[in-house]
């Protein structure tokens, strides 16, 4: 499918303006248009691409496998119905949902492919950010202003994933591949492959490559807990054909939310059930006398790290079949023909991926600085898990860890449509948040103990003790307070521009 895309502005000193300047063209981005749409119509906006395609993490994970590790009826948009019977749904189908999305609500023709935001400053006098954007393609730097500057990439580096440095790898005679690098043309049909890694993507390829593969070895260095899922939903997909399409998603996506909180409440309040409760499914898909409480059964509670969900059981067919075998072992050094584990015993390899992990980037790596000061990220606490403390007029998109990620950017785009119609109507012009409790406390932003968040959680904003400067793991608290809460909080700080500094942009992009 092509995207229409504006054109860039027939000279780069034209200074372009925009209500809201949206970042990162994935599901994020995408729902954050339909919302300013809906709420905000006569709002003008862009969105700034810095691949060449939409889509995000969808277009970008070419691997075999690749799905998601949600439901859809939870990962898709609220106003959007997933229609697909398969509710775990392949790389693929997600994309074209995104795609049409986009082309139904005539979101195409604001975006702009090929554009990196690179920084953004923000100016109280004028009272909006200038942003400094590179052009891929040509190397030209623009320039856009706008009122509001909202962050839709997520937290993910795209350019690069996170790889070890793994002892004598440069001596391993087969191919080494990192998952968010998958070279198109690699053949692995017949050959002998080692995937390092045992998280959601691990688990996702192992299925898919034993289908070619003469053998797939995971070797871990730790168990993750697995569990198995119905690809197909048999009540949504029975309400579907009962109920109007609306009415039957969101029922689905009711029962399935309801499913998510009842799972995580159950980790934080009773952790040795659940854990039992994982473990037992996990036997009953594998042959009896499987070593479990070896390869399954993680050294840490059940959601202090994400679960992975593995689709009608495929990663135990696999191991069951003998296509597939589970290693927990820590690696000594890479051979010439494969891995050397602590234990002696060496793993021969044609082809090793290395499934180790993402590197997280704040808001894709823009620069940004509030009159000339630069914002050290570290030092801001981030206000409704939505805004910058200090940071004026700037918003971004970050879900749920513990559930579907698009229902918190829902709830988030919502409110964002709210905020922007309570200035409109008052005047202002600003919002900024800032704490002056001295009391709250901090911590960091994500609550996980999953490597990749541990390793750059000091690069992020941090959360606080409470409300409003806390970050909601709870869809239903979250409605509460972003859906259904008040705009106006002590904590937000709302002001105009004095007439003598007013000015007008020289083109402004009507909505």
């Amino acid at each position: 499918m092509t995207v229409s895309v504006v054109e860039h502005p027939e000279q780069a000193s034209v200074a372009v303006h925009v209500d809201v300047l949206i970042v990162g063209a994935g599901i994020s981005g995408i729902g954050c248009a339909y919302h300013l749409q809906r709420e905000q119509p006569r709002k003008s906006y862009l969105i700034l691409e810095a691949r060449d395609a939409i889509g995000g993490t969808w277009d970008l994970f070419r691997y075999p496998g690749i799905r998601s590790d949600s439901d859809l009826h939870t990962f898709g948009y609220e106003f959007k119905p997933w229609e697909d019977e398969k509710a775990i749904a392949d790389g693929s189908s997600i994309l074209r949902y995104i795609h049409e999305t986009a082309e139904e609500n005539g979101i195409e023709p604001r975006i702009r492919l090929g554009h990196k935001v690179l920084g953004a400053e923000w100016s109280s006098e004028q009272a909006r950010w200038t942003v400094e954007i590179l052009c891929t393609d040509t190397g030209e730097t623009l320039h856009i202003s706008c009122s509001w500057l909202f962050c839709a990439g997520g937290y993910y580096r795209y350019e690069q994933g996170y790889t070890p440095q793994f002892a004598g790898s440069e001596r391993f005679a087969g191919q080494i591949v990192h998952p968010q690098h998958w070279p198109e043309q690699l053949d692995y049909a017949g050959k002998r492959v080692v995937v390092i890694g045992s998280g959601a993507t691990a688990v996702t390829l192992i299925p898919a490559m034993a289908e070619q593969a003469a053998h797939v070895t995971m070797l871990q260095r730790s168990p993750t807990y697995v569990a198995s899922v119905p690809e197909k939903d048999p009540i949504a997909n029975f309400l579907k054909r009962v109920l109007p399409r609306r009415s039957a998603y969101a029922l689905a996506r009711r029962k399935n939310i309801w499913l998510q909180k009842t799972v995580y409440a159950l980790s934080r309040s009773n952790p040795r059930l659940l854990r039992r409760v994982l473990l037992a499914g996990v036997r009953r898909r594998l042959p009896e006398g499987y070593p479990v409480a070896k390869h399954f059964n993680p050294s840490y509670d059940p959601w202090d790290q994400r679960l992975c969900a593995v689709p009608d059981g495929d990663l135990f067919k696999v191991i069951s079949s003998g296509k597939a075998t589970v290693v927990t072992e820590e690696i000594e050094t890479f051979t010439e023909h494969g891995i050397r584990l602590l234990s002696g015993a060496e793993l021969e390899a044609d082809v090793i991926v290395t499934a180790t992990g993402l590197n997280l980037l704040a808001f894709g790596g823009i620069q940004l600085s509030v009159d000339g000061r630069p914002v050290a990220l570290p030092e801001t606490l981030a206000y409704k898990a939505m805004m910058l403390s200090d940071v004026p007029n700037f918003a971004f998109a970050i879900g749920y860890t513990n559930s579907s990620w698009t229902l918190k950017v829902d709830l988030v785009c919502e409110h964002l449509g709210r905020l922007l119609g309570h200035m409109d109507r008052h005047g202002y012009e600003k919002c900024v948040p800032h704490n002056d409790d001295p009391t709250i406390s901090t911590r960091p932003l994500l609550d996980l103990a999953a490597g990749y968040v541990q390793r750059s959680v000091h690069e992020l904003p941090r959360q606080g003790s409470r409300f409003p400067w806390s970050l909601a793991m709870s869809y239903a608290q979250d409605v509460q307070n972003l859906r259904k809460g008040p705009v106006e909080d002590p904590a937000l700080h709302f002001s105009r521009r004095s007439p003598a500094t007013a000015g007008a942009p020289s083109e402004v992009l009507a909505a």
